[in-house]
């Protein structure tokens, strides 16, 4: 296993439309291997092998349960309700961004083996679902926000809402 480098913002590889994985061997594995120890070195909910530069439809994404779920060639099949709420990536360091998304959704996807399986999540994990499998077609959650937040932008828009609760 090996730590990937993380693509950033501006890479042309970020913008590019992966395609299905179709040899679930050696190599594959070694990506999703990969995928996760780059993934638990940078403390992210999700990562997807666009981000280190590979165009093949394979993500990682931590479900609520803290479980690492690999998802080969996923799809959304389901999905119900809204939610809006923040999202940053580790591929756009130090922003954030207000993006709507479904509050439930369910994927298909094959595991690192070629077999098929359905999961389902709400809130965080059904976030990061639909994160993650946005890079497979090219797009980041830039593209979805109207306003990008920093770190101090952050902290001053939570010590206001601190400062109105106490009154």
């Amino acid at each position: 296993m090996a730590i990937r480098t993380i693509l950033t913002k501006g890479d042309p590889a970020l913008n590019k439309m992966c395609h299905p994985v179709t040899k679930f061997d050696q190599k594959l594995w070694e990506l999703l291997d990969d995928l996760k120890e780059t993934l638990a070195k940078a403390n992210g909910l999700g990562l997807a092998a666009p981000q280190v530069g590979i165009l093949r439809r394979a993500v990682i994404v931590v479900n609520d349960d803290g479980e690492m779920l690999e998802l080969v060639n996923p799809e959304i099949v389901d999905q119900k309700g809204e939610q809006d709420g923040l999202e940053g990536c580790l591929s756009v360091p130090g922003l954030w961004g207000y993006v709507k998304r479904p509050a439930w959704v369910k994927v298909k996807a094959q595991d690192r083996d070629g077999n098929w399986f359905e999961v389902e999540g709400q809130e965080l994990t059904a976030r990061c679902f639909c994160h993650e499998l946005s890079h497979l077609d090219g797009h980041l959650y830039t593209e979805l926000t109207d306003k990008l937040y920093t770190n101090e932008d952050l902290d001053q828009m939570m010590s206001e809402e601190e400062q109105e609760e106490r009154g």
